[in-house]
């Protein structure tokens, strides 16, 4: 067996393990492309092994498990129409939106049908009055914000990626303004879903928004973060918000990992209502310097950003500064016009890529611990000092805010005994996260790599409701199998 596919082999955890392969499939039925295309029209179902690759795969490090087919449906009747085609035959089904995920949520494990939603593309309604707006899954973020422009609203949630709406529902995303505004779990108020054997569900009610409600059991937060594997998002409504008067972003650096990360904890204990304050330790900051063409100091980093009117904006960024000093931290570095911060948070979100460009044909894996704020100094020193053991490099960036983190992990493909020593790291960066109350993924999701570490995190008896669950709402188990649960 070739090194390359050894490494493989021996990282189950990272790659693949042995039940993720299957035998070469001779496809579907003709019977059943021909059902699909009645459905959904001849031109908005391929079988083309270009189309089914690159279907077969999201930004993870797992290699691509191609479709059987490719469907664009155009609405909800013929999502639920080719539901129902597949539920019949006991065919899987996998929802694709922008591709945009971390943890292999749109490999076809089993085959299948992979349905692209991208095409269901409206803003079905718009409540300026009510803060709320409905939209289809092939909406993304930027897509919506632009819409809003004008409105005086926008949608906060901001996962770095320009990802469907409603694909961030099914992995309950955030990103750099939740520490503010939250996740989707939070500002989702309804979702439409069509469930594996073609039924039409809307979570909260048909055509319901309100703004709280105590009406049963929370059908919508069931639905978000269970990537596909319950059923189809076709709508989500969410909630709105007023764009802040005032915007001001700074950056600041510190002598220690452990005095950003104190002056991260200290600015939050303090209810200061800080928008964004993101972390980037010494490496990433070279790499951000470099890939980005910005010349901030190599040093731990905050980067931080404050919403509200005038002169709130200027009480929060003055408490701030005392705290900032307080531990020994940098002069801020302002960026107050919207291109100087648009430069700047967009350098942030390239983090990922930036980190890459260390390491060109190296592989990519990225952490995405959370822990209670007051463990945060602890397993981020605990992890740079494990970094330090493993003989291994990892920028670290995150959402500290929040108490979530990454590390971004590469690895060479041609050496086996560094991937072995980063598959070590990565489980011992996930159980003592866990150990401190914490959990395995804050923001990515399960997917196909962290079924094992989600058993950890749940326990037998929530594992096992979670899989009663699964039963109930997809008896043959044809929604996104081999994923969660």
């Amino acid at each position: 067996m070739a090194l390359r596919s050894a490494l493989h082999w021996q990282l189950p955890a990272l790659k693949y393990s042995t039940t993720c392969w299957r035998k070469p499939q001779r496809g579907l039925h003709r019977n059943i492309i021909e059902a699909l295309q009645a459905a959904a029209g001849s031109e908005n179902v391929s079988t083309t092994t270009a189309v089914r690759e690159q279907h077969g795969k999201d930004e993870s490090y797992h290699r691509c498990k191609p479709p059987d087919a490719v469907v664009w449906p155009q609405n909800v009747e013929q999502v639920s129409r080719m539901a129902r085609i597949c539920f019949k035959n006991n065919i899987p089904i996998v929802p694709f939106g922008t591709s945009t995920g971390l943890e292999g949520g749109v490999l076809a494990m089993k085959g299948g049908v992979c349905f692209d939603l991208t095409k269901m593309d409206k803003i079905v309604e718009l409540n300026t009055v009510d803060f709320d707006v409905t939209v289809e899954p092939g909406v993304t973020r930027k897509g919506l914000n632009d819409y809003l422009r004008g409105s005086g609203l926008w949608f906060p949630v901001d996962p770095g990626a320009d990802a469907s709406l409603c694909g961030m529902a099914a992995t309950s995303a955030s990103g750099t303004n939740a520490v503010r505004y939250g996740t989707m779990r939070e500002n989702v108020i309804n979702l439409e879903v069509v469930l594996a054997d073609g039924r039409i569900m809307y979570t909260a009610g048909q055509q319901r928004r309100f703004r709280k409600t105590s009406a049963g059991y929370n059908l919508t937060n069931l639905f978000v973060g269970s990537e596909g594997t319950l059923g189809i998002i076709t709508k989500t409504t969410l909630r709105l918000y007023g764009i802040p008067e005032a915007v001001v972003s700074a950056v600041c650096s510190f002598p220690t990992v452990q005095a950003a990360v104190d002056c991260t904890v200290q600015i939050l204990q303090c209810g200061i209502p800080i928008a964004r304050i993101e972390f980037l330790d010494d490496v990433m900051m070279d790499a951000f310097n470099k890939y980005s063409k910005l010349s901030y100091t190599v040093s731990s980093t905050l980067f931080l950003e404050f919403h509200g009117t005038e002169k709130g904006v200027e009480e929060q960024i003055e408490a701030t500064e005392e705290i900032v000093k307080m531990n020994n931290g940098s002069e801020f570095a302002w960026a107050k016009d919207q291109e100087s911060r648009n430069k700047l948070w967009q350098a942030r979100h390239s983090a990922w890529y930036a980190a890459r460009a260390l390491y060109p044909g190296y592989e990519g894996y990225s952490t995405d611990v959370c822990v209670p704020l007051s463990k945060l100094p602890e397993i981020i020193m605990a992890t740079k000092e494990d970094l330090v053991r493993s003989n291994l490099t990892g920028p670290i960036v995150g959402h500290v805010g929040d108490g979530n983190f990454h590390c971004f992990m590469f690895m060479n493909p041609e050496c086996e005994d560094e991937g072995r020593r980063v598959k070590e790291f990565t489980d011992r960066l996930a159980r003592r996260a866990l150990a401190m109350h914490g959990t395995c993924t804050g923001e990515h999701g399960i997917g196909v790599g962290k079924r094992q570490l989600l058993t950890e995190e749940i326990g037998a008896v929530g594992m096992q409701v979670m899989r009663e669950i699964k039963a109930a709402l997809d008896p043959k188990g044809i929604m996104n199998p081999g994923k969660v649960v």
